[in-house]
């Protein structure tokens, strides 16, 4: 099975200001290695499209990743597929996928996290740590404290994320996040370049 080396930053790309080619395009720029697609209720037909631009952009040294479609992710020839509580079950995913390919899986409280590293994804979302608009129907904020406990008991590579900003970046790392998802400041940004360098340098700190 594919290994995640480290991660730092992990990018998602939903409603890029810039579009979604001109920012995967910064973000590998930046050293990004990970790259999520994220198209949320938009029709499966766009969502191909955009994959398909995208591994075209997205070099094989950087992880692309889809969200939510194991199809999609197989079809484009992506690198894997990230999946929700509410999503396809790990296993299915897999069939589809390969045993190759990358899966990761989003945790919202220390029970899911428990169960999602017992069926060894490369990796685990961990989030929201703060209120984020970016989804209709949020799970519930877990805060610093929940974070550091989530993390406390992964067993595989985590990534914090959820209302994730300049402002409150030094409190989540100082909180034991290693691994971080900023999505707004970056997604809504005229100079996304800017944005990530500034994220990166404070994780890399």
């Amino acid at each position: 099975m594919t290994k995640i080396g480290k991660i730092g930053f992990y990018g998602i790309l939903t409603n890029p200001v810039v579009g979604y080619e001109r920012l995967a395009e910064v973000m590998v720029e930046h050293g990004v290695r990970i790259i999520q697609l994220r198209m949320k209720d938009a029709p499966t037909d766009e969502v191909l499209a955009t994959a398909r631009r995208l591994r075209e952009i997205i070099p094989p040294g950087v992880t692309f990743i889809v969200n939510d479609s194991p199809e999609i992710a197989r079809e484009v020839g992506a690198c894997g597929v990230h999946l929700g509580q509410d999503d396809m079950p790990y296993d299915e995913a897999r069939k589809i996928v390969g045993p190759k390919a990358v899966i990761g899986l989003s945790t919202h409280n220390p029970a899911q996290t428990t169960a999602a590293c017992a069926l060894s994804p490369h990796y685990i979302g961990v989030g929201p740590v703060f209120a984020t608009p970016t989804k209709v129907n949020p799970d519930p904020v877990i805060g610093p404290g929940g974070m550091a406990k989530m993390l406390s008991i992964a067993t595989v590579p985590a990534v914090v994320l959820g209302g994730i900003d300049h402002d409150n970046l030094a409190e989540v790392l100082n909180s034991g996040a290693r691994n971080v998802c900023a999505v707004r400041c970056i997604n809504n940004s005229k100079d996304p370049g800017v944005e990530l360098d500034r994220m990166i340098r404070a994780i890399g700190r």
